[in-house]
């Protein structure tokens, strides 16, 4: 859970920089966006795979019965 928190903290941070970048055309705020896209991506993917290895860490005493 303490990942998923991560993710929201993250998204909340981006939020002033999109608004600069899209409402204020501010180029160095879309970079900015654009890094963070990147970072929220790696965090995604590291929780897909917590989430999977825990499901099958559970699912694997269910198996030998």
């Amino acid at each position: 859970m303490k990942k998923f928190n991560e993710v929201k903290a993250l998204i909340a941070s981006l939020e002033a920089d999109a608004d600069k970048f899209y409402n204020k055309a501010n180029s160095a705020a879309g970079t900015r966006v654009r890094k963070g896209m990147q970072d929220l991506k790696n965090m995604a993917q590291a929780i897909r795979l917590e989430v999977q290895e825990t499901k099958n860490k559970a699912a694997a005493p269910a198996k030998k019965k």
